[in-house]
């Protein structure tokens, strides 16, 4: 009898962490709805799996599907309030709720999103996710509703004591909002020369381009591929240059250096690049190669619309 026990409860523990890892490997590979459905069945088995509940809010907050999201989240917040993580996870969920709901709606869930994110914040000094989505969201919200920039930038200070590059590309992002360029673009440069990734480098170069300064953007990208050698830059070159009609041999050459050494890990398929080229054709006036490139990108992903219509303004030139 005691064996055949034992032989039940380790086939019952094996079966868990089956599918707890069944669960993981699915969110991996973003298979976010079998992971769902492989948890649904193990939390109302196993209604005390912190770990599990926590997988399943996870595949639900992917799935955008945040009122699921949220159920899962406070369940683990309210049974360990001492727990950041779970308070951070809580108000992420309530904020993309807030988001995808009329603004009227949203008011009513903006204030319980600060307070989860001060409570995580207050109850983990090092939580820098926490911090970074205080700054978001000071920022974001308008004076009325409790939006500040004094308070974001006490966020992002936070930050910098944290992580140097964090607390800089922070400082970035609040200045940019708040409309003061030039401390923007001095908190993103002291972000790349402390980092220096990849993401710092993007950061900058949107900026220069929200402020239409392109040929700033492109000469980062030059600078950012000469230290990251990403092929992708290419393609993030070529379509600066088609989008601001600047550069064009540059962004010509760029793009077909893209499409030789395209591979899927690039992220931007091929059809966009032949999008671009055609663009930069028009701008040369160059209708007949205009219109190759244009038919590519149309043969290619035929669903897309701005395909089609940059075919119909060519085809009026």
């Amino acid at each position: 009898m005691k064996k055949f026990l034992w032989i039940f409860i380790v086939s019952g523990l094996c079966f868990s962490q089956s599918s707890k890892e069944k669960a993981k490997s699915y969110i991996t590979d973003k298979h976010y709805e079998k992971a769902e459905h492989e948890l649904i069945s193990f939390v109302k088995a196993n209604p005390d799996d912190i770990e599990a509940i926590e997988l399943l809010g996870d595949a639900y907050g992917y799935q955008k599907k945040w009122d699921n999201a949220i159920e899962q989240y406070e369940k683990l917040k309210d049974n360990y309030p001492n727990n950041a993580n779970y308070h951070y996870k809580f108000g992420g969920a309530l904020g993309m709720k807030a988001l995808s709901v009329s603004k009227i709606r949203a008011l009513g869930i903006i204030g319980d999103v600060k307070q989860s994110f001060l409570k995580a914040a207050e109850l983990d000094p090092d939580h820098v996710d926490t911090r970074w989505a205080l700054v978001e969201l000071y920022v974001s919200l308008p004076g009325i509703v409790g939006g500040s920039t004094s308070k974001a930038l006490k966020y992002a200070n936070e930050l910098e004591n944290l992580s140097k590059v964090d607390g800089y590309l922070a400082k970035g992002y609040v200045y940019e909002y708040d409309n003061e360029p030039e401390l923007a673009e001095k908190y993103y440069k002291l972000a790349i020369e402390v980092g220096g990734s990849v993401t710092c480098y993007e950061k900058l170069t949107n900026f220069y381009q929200s402020q239409e300064q392109p040929d700033k953007a492109i000469d980062n990208i030059e600078k950012a591929h000469g230290k990251h050698q990403r092929n992708a830059m290419h393609y993030q070159i070529g379509k600066v240059c088609a989008d601001y009609n600047i550069q064009l041999e540059k962004g010509e050459k760029c793009l077909k250096a893209y499409l030789s050494n395209h591979s899927a890990k690039d992220g931007v398929p091929k059809a966009w690049a032949y999008y671009r080229l055609a663009q930069i054709y028009k701008h040369k006036k160059n209708i007949t190669e205009a219109l190759k490139w244009i038919n590519k990108a149309i043969t290619d992903l035929p669903e897309i619309k701005v395909f089609q219509e940059e075919k119909d303004l060519i085809s009026k030139l």
